[in-house]
């Protein structure tokens, strides 16, 4: 498996686009709030997806991997 390090970049620098965490890094937001929307059902497109990898990195305890590439 060949990781794609712009990707993971993007994947640190992304900020949530609205609701209570607007404005806030992706990485920075509470692992319950991911775990709701795996539940509820994750946005279309692009941030979803990225909301759907970064609930991967979460549960599995690979955030201070993403915290480092924060511009």
């Amino acid at each position: 498996m060949e990781i794609d390090k712009n990707h993971l970049i993007e994947l640190a620098n992304y900020k949530m686009p609205f609701g209570k965490y607007e404005g806030r890094y992706l990485v920075n937001l509470p692992e319950a709030y991911f775990t709701w929307f795996q539940l509820k059902g994750f946005p279309e497109g692009k941030l979803g997806r990225l909301m759907k990898e970064m609930y991967e990195i979460k549960v599995n305890g690979l955030e201070e991997l993403i915290r480092p590439l924060i511009r």
